[in-house]
């Protein structure tokens, strides 16, 4: 009898908490196990993206654990170290993504869009609309706002979540007017001395007719000549796609910066896959082959810096990606602040000038 009742009590012991614990400890265990090969080495997982899909989920139970009252200082204790064991598993699965797997990061719905990066790390936020032209185009925000006390100009895309906002901004892919209103309050910014940060986000221009019609060729090359004159400082991230010339008609900086998670390309994997080979099945094939990564065009000297995303990426904590974009923009800005007018301009030239030279012939 005396035996059968320490067992009860062992039993009563043991709160629903402490069985949630050890049921995420399991399915962390799960996944460790599942990155481990037989021989006992790491071995890269073709299906990086399912497995931060699986600790999405593991790190929503989590948070549940953490938000229950009446909990042990053991069991704290336990969730904080599930914690780490997960934030641990991200940043090792986010090293060994391949191109396709960041692509589909990229395009994640979840990731933080430029209204949300505006909300983070802006204040006194002030949009402008139209292109004094033809009309208002809400693929493309622009406004005016502060940067720790700096008046300064954002441009970027918007992309949406919902169906009926994703109409309304296009999926992000901007008309002709929207790349107009872009360079019309760049120019405003240019006259006040005001520094110029782009946010680029875009699966490229509107191929439409309308589009066609109204000059979407015409408007991106004058967009292109224009920032390249513009006497302030112009800081580029690529927070998730960049999309052809319809993300190269705002990314004509003194700096460009990718997001960790973020591509940048003439054309997309799948219209890529789908000229070479016929097949857009080959997507992740074209996707390495077209160097879109921000390490890949790092070392090709396409862009100028990494910015590094929460562990499994933007999309986990919009706040914390803001934080670390944050961050490096100050940098930057306080950079090219040091630069006066001639030499600013001077560098731009170079920087784009010197792109794609591999090779140097001797006279």
């Amino acid at each position: 009898m005396a035996r059968k009742s320490k067992t009860a009590a062992a039993n009563q012991e043991i709160t629903p908490s402490d069985q949630a614990v050890e049921g995420a400890e399991l399915l962390v265990a799960m996944v460790e196990t599942h990155r481990t090969g037989s021989n006992g080495h790491r071995a890269r997982m073709d299906t990086g993206l399912k497995a931060q899909h699986e600790l999405d989920k593991i790190q929503q139970q989590i948070d549940h654990l953490q938000a229950l009252e009446g909990q042990s200082a053991e069991t704290h204790l336990h969730i904080r170290q599930l914690h780490d064991r997960v934030n641990d598993l991200r940043r090792e699965i986010s090293t060994q993504l391949n191109a396709w797997e960041r692509t589909e990061l990229a395009r994640h719905p979840q990731r933080p869009y430029t209204l949300d990066y505006i909300e983070r790390i802006f204040t006194d936020w002030s949009e402008i609309h139209g292109d004094r032209g033809f009309a208002d185009d809400p693929a493309i925000v622009c406004g005016m706002a502060r940067f720790h006390g700096e008046e300064v100009l954002i441009v970027g895309h918007q992309k949406a979540r919902d169906t009926k906002q994703k109409v309304y901004r296009n999926f992000g892919m901007p008309n002709p007017e929207g790349y107009r209103k872009a360079i019309r309050v760049m120019q405003v910014a240019a006259k006040f001395r005001r520094p110029i940060f782009t946010l680029i986000d875009t699966p490229g221009a509107y191929p439409g007719l309308g589009a066609e019609e109204r000059g979407q060729a015409e408007a991106i090359a004058y967009n292109l000549r224009e920032m390249a004159r513009l006497e302030v400082p112009i800081i580029v991230t690529i927070t998730g796609e960049g999309g052809s010339g319809g993300a190269l008609a705002i990314a004509i900086g003194d700096r460009v910066l990718m997001m960790e998670n973020s591509i940048y390309s003439v054309i997309s994997p799948e219209g890529c896959a789908s000229i070479m080979w016929r097949d857009v099945m080959k997507r992740d094939i074209a996707a390495a082959a077209m160097k879109i990564t921000p390490d890949d065009l790092t070392a090709l000297g396409i862009i100028d810096g990494i910015v590094t995303e929460p562990p499994g990426g933007a999309h986990t904590d919009h706040a914390q990606a803001a934080e670390l974009l944050d961050k490096v923009l100050q940098q930057q800005l306080a950079e090219l602040k040091r630069l006066s007018v001639p030499e600013l301009l001077q560098a731009r030239y170079n920087k784009f000038r010197n792109m794609a030279q591999f090779y140097t012939v001797e006279g």
